[in-house]
């Protein structure tokens, strides 16, 4: 029973992922925001669509990060100054299917706030 209950649930994901990634696309000076969340650590990355490369990435991991609302402020702090380096200010978000709340929303906030337009 449980099992089933999350491949329902990571169905349901999968639906509002492709409904979203239907309406938003990357370029090399306004690129797609992707964000990934586990239970554990939160994961961004900027993506350019028309050429398939990443241009910036930041993991939680690595920082050692964790995947709460304050971490994620830390964690965007961090992407912000990474993707002022590389000439961006621009971005689209991505939220990956996520709900636009907790996490999700705390990272993109705080993104707006370090100076990267949404």
């Amino acid at each position: 029973m449980r099992e089933n209950i999350l491949e329902n649930k990571l169905k349901l994901r999968v639906k509002r992922k492709r409904r979203i990634r239907a309406k938003i696309s990357g370029t090399q000076t306004f690129p797609r925001v992707s964000v990934f969340r586990s239970n554990r650590y939160f994961y961004a990355q900027a993506v350019d669509d028309t050429k398939g490369v990443t241009l910036a990435s930041i993991d939680g991991k690595k920082l050692s990060l964790k995947a709460n609302k304050k971490d994620a402020a830390e964690l965007a702090k961090a992407f912000s100054e990474n993707l002022k380096s590389k000439g961006i200010e621009k971005v689209a978000f991505d939220r990956n299917g996520y709900l636009y709340h907790g996490v999700v929303a705390a990272f993109a906030d705080a993104l707006r706030d370090n100076g990267i337009a949404l």
